[in-house]
Parts: C-alpha cells; structure tokens; sequence
C-alpha cells in the first residue's frame, strides 16, 4: 500500500473516535494490551511523562517537549488529534514520523489489527510506542487521547503523570458531573509515582487525593496565583497556567534529569513552537485585519480564549466558527460577543453539525449572523466584509482551525 492508502484503511476501516465519537470508545484495555503484548511491550523500554486534563494536556505536553529537547535530550511526543498530518501525533525532537514507518507498521501487523478489530487510536498508539523504542529516545511525554482510565495510553508506567485541570467535556463517555470526569482522569495515577494537579476544585480534590492514597502516590498541587518570570512563544494569556504547571513537573523530575538546567528550561518556553511544531494555539494567522486561530472547543477552554479577545483593539470582531454535534452548542455560543458579526460553518468531518442547527440556535440568541457551507467559504467572506481595524476568530472545533492554519 501508498502511504495515502494506509492511512485510508486506518481513517476508514477502523472506528477512530475523532471522526465518529461515541461508537469508538472503548470500554476496557484487552485490546491495547494484546497489541503491546504482540509488540514485544515498547512502551516498556523509555521513560515516560503521562499528561491528561481536560483543557492545556496537549500545550503542556509540547512545552515539556521542548524544554528536554533544548535540555539536550531525544524526545519522543505523541499527541492527539492532528491538524493536518495524520505524523503530527508522533515525533521525536519534533520531527514526525516517516511515511515508510507508517506504511511498514501497518504492513506487517494489518492481520493482527484486523483480526482482533484494533481501533484507529489503538494502532497508531502501538506504532507511536514501537517508533519510540526504536528511536531510542531517552524520555517520551504522552498525552491521553479521551479521559484516562481507559485511554489507550494508560498501559505505560511513567516517571510522573500530570493532570492539568478537569472541566467538562465528552460528557456521553466521561460522565455529566465534574466527579465522574475527575475519576476517569484520575485514571493516569499509578502506584508510587507522583502525580501533579494542574488545577482543582473542592470536588476534583478530594477524589484526586482518595486515589493518590489508594495508590500510594505523592500529590501535587500547582499554585496558580504564584507569578513566576518564565515566558513562552505560544501566545494566549492561558498559556501562563500551563507554563505553571510544566514548571512544577520539571522541578519534580530535575534529579532523574540532571542535563535541565534554567537556560533550557527559559529556551524551551520560548521555542515550543520552532522545536515542536504546535500549531492551533491563539494562532496569529494575519495581522491586517488580525486574523486568529485557537483549537479550544470547549466551554472552560473557550471562556479563557473569549476573555482574551475581549481585550483586543478593534472596530469589529467577526468569528468564523463550527462546532462538532456533541457538544453545547447553545451554550458555547452565548459565551461570545452578541454584537459581533458570526460566520457559521460546517467542518469536514462526520461529527460537524449541521448548517441548519446552527442557525437555528443563532436565530434563537438573535445574533447577526451569515452562513456557508464551508470553513474556507466562511473565512473568505469574513476577510471580505472585515476592515484592516477589525478581528476576526476562526474556531469552535479543532477541525475549523484544521481547515485554515
């Protein structure tokens, strides 16, 4: 098979949660482990950093990358979803995986994935871990794909997990209160290893502290009031809690690491784009009129990017956005300006919602509003009506901002 046909049969043959939802989510273990087990168990020949949360695991995660890159360190990083580039998800020092790996791990293993019915998130985390090992890299930070318990990457034994903070989101799988999330999350604490909570709630705490207990794992708190001098290249004003928390994690990890010194630390912060790749976050995509981007799609994760729009100097603010149908909509919406003019749109993928709903929660919150059927349309009329003075957003989704960066 071409590179482009092997990821067809990943994408299509095979359920892949980030186009289907619901349908995909597995209810156990067995099958990543028999993958593993069928692996020769790669995930047990590198260390580990295992990243979960509901908001900030996937910017922390880079950070985390880049300092130990800059540290002097070969890095291994798997994160999901991608943008663009089904290879984003796997790096190492943040250059992607080759094709022809791809192409070869399906090759020799397509009888065993079809026969035990692998998921599209199983495999590729199979063949993120064997690149991994046979890259031999010295440390590989891994983010989990959807909750934790029960993510497919929750079979490695890190040198530490970090929780960055739970709100809530894919409430179908996780739960529909913030301690049924917590407790999926809280799945990633294994035992005697120590554990890092981003951020909390009275709620969250006390589940988070119970399962350090059982685990006989030391509990970390960030303080995200303490104000520290670090600084990142990754705009949002956001960032400041996930550099708080990468802070707190290389401090925990300094004596297994000695290379980490302050300069790599303040080099990583400011090269996490250069050394990783990140894109989709507070993405200045033009200046004229300021055209930006962010992947958040989340209630929690919107109302910190709205906050910041809401302090930018402009005569309008035009928001090109699309949304997938599980979540809120209605409410998500209401966090936005009303006086700004929406652009409503449908990303291409199976889970987008539909044109017609939108519009109809649009009208219901009488917003001025147009609509197309597509993000490229969208955007184009947005640059058309906007002025050189004005802002406009490009999100809702990770598949709108994938359309455009």
């Amino acid at each position: 098979m071409t590179y482009q046909e092997t990821i067809n049969w990943m994408f299509q043959q095979l359920p892949m949660y980030q186009k289907q939802g619901k349908s995909a989510f597995k209810k156990d273990l067995i099958n990543i482990l028999k993958l593993a087990k069928h692996l020769n168990n790669p995930e047990q020949e590198f260390k580990t950093i295992h990243v979960g949360g509901t908001n900030g695991k996937g910017s922390t995660s880079h950070m985390l990358a880049s300092i130990f890159q800059e540290a002097g360190y070969k890095v291994g990083l798997y994160t999901s979803p991608h943008l663009k580039d089904f290879r984003e998800r796997i790096k190492v020092n943040g250059v992607m995986i080759r094709k022809n790996c791809v192409i070869n791990f399906i090759k020799r293993n397509k009888t065993f994935l079809a026969a035990n019915q692998l998921s599209f998130f199983e495999m590729t985390v199979g063949l993120a871990f064997e690149h991994f090992a046979k890259q031999h890299v010295d440390i590989a930070i891994i983010e989990v794909g959807l909750g934790g318990r029960l993510d497919s990457t929750n079979i490695i034994q890190p040198e530490l997990s970090i929780i960055t903070n739970i709100s809530k989101d894919h409430t179908q799988m996780l739960g529909d209160t913030l301690a049924k999330i917590a407790f999926e999350k809280a799945g990633i604490i294994k035992a005697n290893t120590p554990v890092i909570i981003g951020e909390f709630t009275p709620e969250t705490k006390a589940l988070f502290q119970e399962k350090a207990r059982k685990t006989t794992s030391t509990i970390y708190y960030v303080n995200q009031q303490q104000e520290n001098t670090f600084t990142t290249d990754l705009l949002g004003n956001y960032q400041q809690k996930n550099i708080n928390t990468t802070i707190q994690a290389i401090a925990l990890l300094k004596d297994k690491f000695s290379k980490i010194t302050n300069t790599s630390i303040q080099k990583g912060l400011q090269n996490v784009v250069k050394n990783t790749g990140l894109k989709g976050r507070w993405q200045i995509l033009n200046k004229e009129p300021l055209t930006i981007c962010d992947t958040a799609h989340n209630e929690a994760g919107l109302q910190l990017v709205i906050e910041q729009l809401k302090k930018q100097q402009y005569n309008n603010l035009h928001l090109v956005l699309g949304f997938v149908n599980d979540k809120d909509v209605e409410n998500i919406i209401s966090l936005f300006p009303q006086n700004a003019i929406y652009y409503l749109c449908e990303p291409d993928v199976p889970r987008a919602m539909k044109l017609n709903t939108l519009e109809k929660i649009a009208t219901k919150l009488k917003l001025n509003y147009f609509s197309e059927a597509s993000v490229t349309a969208a955007l184009k009329l947005a640059r058309k009506k906007a002025t050189k003075n004005d802002v406009i957003f490009i999100g809702g989704s990770t598949f709108v901002v994938a359309e455009v960066v």
